[in-house]
């Protein structure tokens, strides 16, 4: 057991020890911390480090400013904010400018007033599969009182593998809603009168969808019910017998007409002078 003198000359040596130590400390590190030291010095504190490792903390500490968001992702994120999405790949959104600039003047007039105003339309995201069996994207402009409608009709009809040749704008064929249907493509807004009429379509007001048109074209009757006297588009004269079974062709047992109607839309093909 330790008597007095020597615990008093231990503790004496601890003391001065502690005092060294500090008094070293502080000047090796020029007043900094040992922490703040230690950061400086990273190998004499901590070793050699792998050069991955040190590249990632340089990356998070000197270049923080590239990784984190800057002003312009923050416009990004708010550019979507008015973006509905119903399901991955089903969405919808007020007409944006990259959209106005692709539809002025084609098929929304550029000059004059309109019966509808942009903002009372949608732009339309939607997934199909094309006449091959391949999924592709396609994009609609409707009347936003449609929007969530036609999200729903078109993810159903592509969960069931309801098959369109093409979904684009028609803006895609000059607004020529003729050459559209030629190519068979589905499509919706269209500021246009109804063909030898002075009166807009329904189209105008984004509220008609022509579904593969080129197999279910526009047949104007004979008002004696003697046959046709009129047929669009040239070349679907062999759709225009809806008494005959074909492909896309739509009737009152096809899952397209299903949907649709229920959801409250009417269908041309009961019509009486035209279908």
């Amino acid at each position: 057991m330790l008597n007095n003198k020597k615990i008093w000359q231990t503790l004496a040596i601890i003391a001065f020890v502690i005092i060294g130590c500090a008094f070293l400390s502080q000047t090796l590190t020029s007043s900094k911390t040992l922490y703040e030291y230690a950061q400086e010095n990273q190998e004499l504190a901590y070793g050699e480090m792998e050069e991955e490792t040190t590249e990632n903390i340089i990356a998070t500490s000197e270049t923080a400013d590239e990784i984190l968001p800057t002003e312009s992702s923050s416009e990004e994120e708010e550019s979507y904010s008015d973006r509905f999405i119903y399901t991955e790949g089903f969405f919808y959104e007020p007409i944006a400018d990259e959209v106005k600039e692709r539809i002025m003047g084609i098929s929304y007039p550029a000059e004059g007033s309109t019966e509808i105003t942009l903002e009372e339309l949608a732009y339309l995201n939607v997934l199909y599969n094309d006449f091959e069996g391949s999924i592709q994207t396609g994009e609609l402009i409707c009347n936003q009182y449609i929007a969530l409608d036609l999200l729903e009709i078109f993810e159903e009809l592509y969960r069931n593998g309801y098959q369109f040749e093409e979904i684009s704008l028609i803006d895609k064929y000059g607004g020529d809603d003729t050459l559209s249907m030629e190519h068979n493509n589905t499509s919706c807004f269209n500021y246009r009168i109804v063909d030898g009429t002075d009166h807009l379509s329904k189209h105008a007001y984004g509220l008609a969808i022509d579904i593969n048109p080129f197999y279910n074209p526009y047949v104007v009757y004979n008002k004696d019910g003697s046959g046709e006297t009129y047929i669009s588009p040239q070349g679907s004269e062999a759709y225009a017998d809806r008494s005959k079974d074909f492909p896309y062709k739509i009737d009152e047992n096809d899952l397209c007409y299903k949907l649709f109607i229920e959801h409250g839309f009417t269908w041309g093909g009961n019509w009486n002078s035209s279908k």
